[in-house]
């Protein structure tokens, strides 16, 4: 663990079903932690029992593994001459010490976390990311790349994470689908196209060039179930052992446009009319499917003549295996899948020594030269180094309701007992909030489903804390230095959209349903737990089945009673669709004061940039007056005075200061922001938070004597002139919409159109996928209307489409909330009912005053 050159930290990370923890269990075997003949069926790293009975990963798991991997001279990894003096000090030091294992320059430590692939569990997948270096993407070779693997690849590249590919189910392609060698080859190139068109397009400088190449090496295929894999390097030291070519030339010769004529003996670049073999058909994929088809074909003699050629002996008891179990047993033999990705791991990830020198600026809070980053830096591991290390995300513990604090070590060492100081994910240095200086209980290493306990943890490593979890949540930084800033924290690619009401079945159990809920919130990076004012317990997750999960954990491993779960239901936003059609006034409550406002609708594009933090509270007020002005279409001197954002200080709304020479004005600044913020974060409508509205204040009437306007006058008299002028300005509703990906066979296409139109859905694009019958849709889909719609789509369509939904944008619904029997009356009514507020909704009369 001490040769930070010899770690390497990654993540898998690929579409739903598509093959990553069948493929981790190579890497398991390898490792002989299981054995060959469960790998590929034991799925290691699905922990828990829904996992293993649904077939997909829920919670990210981290194993760490240690394999010896001899690497021919030339690739020295990058190393300096000075690095490479310590590496061997460290070398002999170690092997003084540690007898039973023996530890080489060539054995390396794989911290490996296995994500889920589901879009529901993306939060999972960012948690990954950030404390690892390197990614494995997971493609399957027949689906190609698809929605899922392009949001987690932007993720990737976003933390700065390098990808290699892995081109997974190429025994279906062989088997299934049998498709010549040609075709195959054509399937692999579209397969790492498109990736690397997702890799250009969001690439960044600091990663260098991060495209996967073949010939490079950062390209395997081959069949996690059946655990064989190969890259070129494999084929290329065979063959040219045979031609007597160098294997870095023979490499290049095995991809692209290259062909070799044994009848002149020469490589050329041109096929002769059709009639030679693409090289890598002729010397790869050939073999391949001639083995595949004498095996399937049960041709004994053939079968043992090919075995012998490429040199793979059967034992006694192997030798009555027929079919599919020959075939895995061949394969396994001959191209080990372990080996393959073992090798592009050591050769094309970045070990943390040479991945914190580029990722730290992305980490990093603080300023970038102080000790604690320069430590980050260099991967600082000496003795007194200091320390920082970031908890990504808390696992449970077979204690109830503890959690250990899984993360990364950046600087320094980790060592039971230390003092440290433990920073949550809002803590500003130099205050108190969120800072405890505590000491370490236990580290211990994660190894899929056990745990081992360890003294100390080095930088660059991934392991878990015991006794972290009485104070942080869910995310946080531990240091030793004073100064130390915190690690920046997670960007989520989805939203908590999706809510429902829980109560338990007997009241007595409401303390348990509190604690559980709690638990539940530090488990998971996504969901939000909390209670409203009409004391109703709320659970937000982002999709239906997050949510589903996520009660059944609360009830199962949390709390161990029952609870009544209501109709899951979804947060709107309330608008206004044009500009007021008045000024509306309203007076304080000792008719001394009036404020003047008007309310006009904010575009989506700024609401956007809001939300993505381009534009925000404390900005420099001309820098962002210019930037609203050019971009947006603001009057510069108004978009100076913008007095608030809200709710919460952040949100899509905007309180704009546009009188000119009021007396007193700024003494209730104060007052009108509070009482906008209040407005801002429950709407007149039906209580939900205010979406892109913009309020300027015209014009303000104050009393002389500063005893009749303070907070208390002011504040409620601001609120209830934002709602009067919101309700003159076309209020209207939001509705969360998703975009769902659909993959559909041809014949089973129209009744997929069926059942989106019956649930106010629309299909925009639809693309037919190269070689295959099956269509891509992709279509909007309002939240509401998507619960049980997987289950009906299945039905509908025999089981054929795979729909997955993401949040992406807010929709207005049409019509006007105040005239019955459209849609969003009956919203706004179901809502208020639901809330337990008055019937109707409020007459602007409310609001409004008279001069």
């Amino acid at each position: 663990m001490d040769l930070k050159h010899n770690i390497r930290s990654m993540s898998v990370i690929a579409h739903v079903d598509h093959g990553k923890t069948t493929l981790t269990d190579s890497l398991v075997q390898k490792a002989g932690i299981i054995s060959s003949k469960a790998a590929g069926g034991a799925r290691y790293t699905d922990t828990r029992a829904d996992e293993a009975e649904r077939g997909i990963t829920i919670k990210s798991t981290g194993i760490s593994m240690f394999f010896d991997y001899v690497k021919d001279p030339a690739n020295k990894l990058g190393m300096t001459e000075e690095e490479e003096k310590a590496q061997k000090e460290a070398l002999v030091d170690k092997q003084d010490t540690d007898s039973n294992v023996k530890i080489t320059e060539n054995s390396y430590l794989i911290n490996l976390i296995d994500s889920p692939g589901h879009v529901d569990f993306s939060s999972e997948v960012t948690a990954a990311l950030r404390v690892t270096d390197g990614c494995l993407v997971v493609v399957d070779t027949i689906d190609g790349v698809c929605v899922q693997t392009e949001t987690v690849l932007r993720q990737a590249i976003g933390e700065r994470v390098k990808p290699v590919l892995m081109v997974n189910k190429v025994d279906r392609a062989l088997l299934e689908l049998q498709l010549p060698a040609e075709e195959l080859y054509q399937a692999f190139c579209r397969s790492i196209e498109s990736v690397n068109v997702i890799v250009a397009t969001y690439n960044e400088e600091a990663l260098g060039d991060c495209q996967v190449d073949p010939c490079k090496g950062t390209v395997a295929f081959g069949s996690g179930l059946h655990q064989w894999a190969f890259t070129l390097k494999k084929f290329a030291m065979t063959y040219g052992a045979k031609f007597g070519v160098p294997e870095s030339k023979m490499m290049e010769k095995l991809w692209g446009d290259n062909y070799y004529d044994p009848s002149r003996k020469v490589w050329t670049n041109s096929d002769k009319n059709g009639t030679l073999d693409r090289a890598f058909c002729q010397f790869i994929a050939t073999p391949l499917t001639g083995l595949f088809v004498a095996i399937m074909a049960e041709k004994q003699g053939k079968v043992n003549k090919m075995l012998k050629a490429i040199g793979v002996t059967m034992k006694a008891d192997e030798k009555d295996l027929v079919g599919k179990q020959l075939l895995k047993r061949v394969m396994q033999k001959w191209l080990p899948a372990g080996d393959a990705v073992l090798e592009m791991i050591v050769l094309h990830l970045p070990s943390p020594a040479q991945a914190q020198k580029y990722r730290v600026d992305t980490l990093y809070d603080g300023p970038l030269d102080d000790a604690t980053a320069t430590a980050i830096r260099n991967c600082d591991t000496t003795d007194g180094a200091p320390l920082c290390m970031y908890i990504s995300k808390m696992v449970p513990t077979s204690d109830k309701g503890r959690f250990y604090a899984f993360g990364r070590v950046f600087s320094g060492k980790i060592a039971t007992g230390q003092k440290v100081r433990i920073m949550g994910p809002n803590y500003v240095p130099g205050k108190k909030s969120e800072l405890w200086v505590k000491n370490i209980q236990r580290t211990v290493i994660m190894m899929g489903r056990y745990t081992e306990q360890v003294a100390d943890v080095p930088a660059g490593n991934t392991c878990a804390l015991v006794g972290v979890d009485q104070y942080l949540l869910k995310s946080g930084t531990i240091c030793t230095m004073d100064d130390a800033c915190c690690i920046k924290t997670m960007k989520f690619s989805v939203s908590p959209v999706v809510r429902c009401a829980v109560e338990p079945k007997n009241s007595a159990d409401l303390p348990k349903l509190v604690e559980g809920m709690k638990r539940l919130a530090k488990s998971d990076p996504m969901v939000l737990c909390y209670t409203e004012e009409s004391g109703e317990h709320i659970i937000a997750a982002s999709g239906e089945l997050h949510l589903e999960i996520c009660l059944q954990d609360l009830q199962n491993d949390f709390m161990g009673t029952e609870v009544k779960v209501s109709d899951p239901v979804v947060s709107f936003r309330e608008t206004c669709q044009s500009k007021s059609y008045q000024t509306c006034l309203s007076k304080s409550a000792n008719k001394h004061n009036r404020l003047f406002v008007e309310a006009e609708p904010m575009s989506s594009e700024l609401c956007i940039a809001i939300d993505d933090g381009q534009i925000k509270a404390g900005a420099d007020a001309k820098l962002q007056g210019r930037k609203l002005a050019d971009e947006f279409g603001w009057d510069v001197s108004e978009a100076r005075k913008i007095w608030a954002f809200g709710p919460e200080g952040t949100g899509p709304n905007t309180f704009v200061d546009t009188t000119k020479g009021v007396n007193y004005l700024l003494e209730i600044k104060e007052s009108v922001v509070g009482g906008f913020a209040w407005a801002a974060g429950s709407g007149p409508l039906c209580e939900e938070q205010m979406r892109g509205c913009r309020f300027n204040l015209m014009d303000v009437v104050l009393h002389a004597d500063a005893i009749h306007r303070g907070m208390g006058q002011i504040m409620p008299t601001a609120r209830r002139v934002c709602f009067a002028s919101m309700l003159t300005a076309e209020p209207g509703l939001l509705e969360p919409v998703y975009l769902c990906n659909i993959s559909v066979p041809q014949d089973a296409m129209g009744n997929v159109y069926g059942v989106l139109t019956r649930r106010r859905g629309h299909v925009f694009t639809e693309e037919q996928r190269p070689g295959t019958p099956q269509m891509t849709l992709l279509a909007y889909l309002p939240v509401m209307e998507s619960f049980g719609f997987t289950a009906d789509l299945r039905s509908q369509t025999g089981g054929k489409a795979f729909p997955q939904c993401s949040f992406d944008h807010w929709e207005p619904m049409s019509g006007d909330p105040y005239t019955d029997g459209n849609k969003v009356n009956e919203v706004v009514l179901a809502v208020r009912k639901r809330k337990g507020l008055a019937p109707e909704p409020p007459a602007i009369s409310k609001y409004l005053d008279k001069l």
